[in-house]
């Protein structure tokens, strides 16, 4: 392909089944056009400390350096991962992004417009959607040993945020409080049309 790719993230509170529908949807994609799934933290250095040392802490530490944290590994995701496939016109689906950010950093307290200052150099994704399910559900859903971030609480703040990036149309939202299988045919009905409308001659 002579053309760039196309960019699109996942985002959604823990437990709402974002990983499982990105990993589906790049299954799906793979069908038909050069696919590729990729997460935030990332797979790099800083990804790999985030990972280590700020999720599963017994009690969250600094919200700014938490947010300083997320920002240098955006930085690394973008430059080794996202444009070096954009340019070679391949679909990247990353599970979290810039939203996640705006959303964990900002309902902890964070001015939403520090964090975006901080996130200039994110590359803007094509398309971003925010799989919303319930933070009551959510929380019923994570059985596993929780995250710092994993209460009921904070995914209700965290959710309120994503709404607003909703209602300002930068995050699409997907209506994630149902079988796995229908939100995945949902969401891969939403993509293809993008994709459809996207390659359409300006």
């Amino acid at each position: 392909m002579g053309r760039r790719g196309v960019f699109i993230c996942i985002e959604g509170l823990d437990g709402c089944g974002k990983t499982t529908q990105a990993r589906l949807l790049v299954k799906k994609l793979k069908e038909n056009y050069d696919a590729v799934f990729t997460a935030e933290p990332s797979k790099g250095r800083i990804g790999k400390f985030i990972k280590q040392h700020c999720l599963h802490a017994d009690a969250r530490g600094s919200v700014i350096v938490e947010a300083l944290l997320f920002a240098a590994d955006r930085v690394d995701h973008v430059q080794n991962e996202v444009l070096p496939a954009l340019s070679k016109g391949k679909i990247i689906v990353s599970d979290r992004y810039v939203y996640s950010s705006y959303a964990y950093q900002g309902a902890a307290g964070l001015e939403l417009e520090w964090i975006q200052r901080l996130n200039d150099h994110a590359t803007r994704p094509d398309l971003a959607v925010f799989v919303d399910v319930e933070p009551e559900a959510v929380m019923k859903r994570l059985k596993r040993k929780k995250s710092v971030m994993e209460n009921l609480e904070t995914q209700k703040k965290v959710r309120d945020v994503y709404l607003k990036f909703v209602e300002d149309s930068q995050l699409v939202r997907l209506d994630g409080n149902r079988p796995k299988r229908a939100v995945a045919r949902d969401l891969l009905k939403m993509v293809r049309t993008f994709l459809e409308e996207s390659a359409k001659p300006s």
